[in-house]
């Protein structure tokens, strides 16, 4: 295998499915992004830190996570008119352990509750699962989250434990889900040919 067929099956240039597509990220994504980042609901949803992120720590984010070289990253578009509706991302991968932790972001608000977050949650599984080989694919969701923590459960995810009382939001004390996925457990839901395909997409070119 050459360089080029390594970094096509470690990060291939789009990840496709019925109502999303995941692509790589370009530079004119990052006037949309700036604008998700500073959304305060989606900070309440997903962050922290209430407090607005500055261009600057955004640019950074764009630069060094999104549009890395090395790095597992995609905008998600609506496939029906290929609008850029959100991302998602890999991080903190363990590859003595074969494990990795998810991200999903959808920015659009009139993108939400319409099944792209669990499809393009579904794809970034396959992908870890099916092209890559890992075996444990982990999050973190807040409790009050309950959009996101449905979508990761049709996707595949369980919950694995809490860190209790972890989040102060809207005037009371939530605890933050740690969820999972394994390998074995996501094979078994798509049937005994995904199985022999991944194994199949494993195997050393000779």
């Amino acid at each position: 295998m050459n360089v080029a067929d390594d970094v096509e099956q470690w990060r291939p240039s789009e990840l496709r499915g019925s109502g999303v597509v995941l692509r790589r990220h370009r530079p004119e994504n990052l006037p949309q992004v700036i604008r998700w980042y500073r959304d305060p609901e989606l900070a309440r949803l997903t962050r922290y830190q209430l407090r607005p992120m500055s261009v600057d720590e955004i640019e950074r984010f764009f630069s060094a996570r999104l549009m890395a070289d090395d790095g597992i990253a995609y905008a998600i578009h609506e496939a029906a008119t290929d609008r850029l509706i959100g991302l998602t991302t890999f991080s903190a991968l363990d590859a003595d352990n074969g494990s990795v932790l998810f991200h999903i972001t959808i920015g659009e608000h009139d993108a939400w509750g319409r099944g792209f977050g669990t499809e393009a949650t579904e794809l970034m599984l396959s992908h870890a699962f099916e092209r890559l080989g890992l075996h444990r694919v982990g999050l973190s969701v807040f409790e009050f989250n309950e959009r996101a923590r449905r979508a990761y459960q049709r996707a595949g995810f369980v919950l694995e434990g809490r860190l209790r009382q972890a989040i102060a939001r809207d005037g009371r004390w939530w605890d933050e889900l740690q969820m999972g996925a394994l390998r074995e457990e996501w094979l078994a839901r798509r049937g005994p040919r995904a199985a022999n395909e991944a194994r199949q997409a494993l195997e050393p070119v000779r």
